[in-house]
């Protein structure tokens, strides 16, 4: 089981991921992508905080995550988790997400690593949205070695996949290097798999500049790209599956 706290930053500034996201499609019709992306991880206790004109390249706000948008995300999490018999008694949660910037804010895939107070990991949330303004939180043990966790497929997310099959998810806490995998699984094969893997850079006022200067609004970017991908696998003839109601989690809005 992995122990101890990510190397992470206390204070407010929190770290900087250079990343490569990479999606690759085995089945119905093989297709793969990846580009260049940056994320934040960030302690929720200490959000970074930036005065104008910086506070329009990165906010953190509540109402791009689960739960309640008047709250604070580490009272949503803390909420979510509670509702599940998880109490973290204040231990810390570390969350890895793009920035709200330039007005925009989207994650298709949101990580929280919720301690204890002795700062043994408790849990894994992997949070996932999708175009249509959906979520559905994933609550997962630890990651054991060579064992990933293992969850059943909740939400729609491509149009060319329904909601049916299993996720292997692989989300070990980062620490000079960051390296996520999912892959969802259907029987006889395992159809997408995708992977992000990043290296650490300084957060704070600095860090933001040096990674908006590259890219100033990573989650649009995320977002069309997303839609590009998409509308090239539509062109090719794939179906699209019928989008079943997402019926909303307890402490997911």
């Amino acid at each position: 089981m992995v122990t101890g706290p990510p190397a992470v930053p206390p204070g407010p500034g929190g770290v900087i991921y250079d990343c490569r996201l990479r999606h690759v499609r085995l089945a119905p019709q093989a297709h793969s992508f990846s580009y260049r992306t940056w994320m934040w991880l960030v302690d929720v206790d200490a959000l970074p905080r930036f005065r104008w004109p910086l506070r329009a390249l990165a906010r953190f706000e509540a109402r791009d995550h689960l739960g309640r948008p008047t709250l604070p995300i580490r009272d949503n999490v803390a909420a979510f988790l509670a509702g599940r018999g998880i109490d973290l008694a204040g231990g810390k949660i570390f969350m890895l997400a793009h920035a709200r910037s330039l007005g925009y804010g989207f994650n298709s895939l949101t990580v929280y690593w919720c301690h204890r107070p002795d700062g043994s990991l408790a849990c894994v949330l992997a949070e996932v949205h999708n175009t249509y303004r959906e979520r559905h939180c994933y609550l997962l043990p630890p990651d054991q070695p060579g064992r990933p966790a293992r969850a059943a497929k909740e939400l729609y997310v491509s149009p060319f996949f329904g909601v049916s099959g299993n996720y292997s998810l692989s989300l070990p806490r980062p620490g000079e290097r960051l390296r996520l995998s999912i892959a969802l699984h259907h029987p006889g094969g395992r159809p997408f798999v995708a992977t992000l893997s990043g290296r650490r850079r300084p957060g704070a006022a600095r860090g933001l500049l040096r990674a908006s200067a590259r890219q100033p609004c990573p989650a649009l970017t995320a977002a069309i790209r997303i839609r590009i991908q998409a509308l090239r696998l539509y062109r090719k003839g794939l179906p699209v599956a019928s989008r079943p109601r997402h019926q909303p989690q307890d402490g997911v809005w």
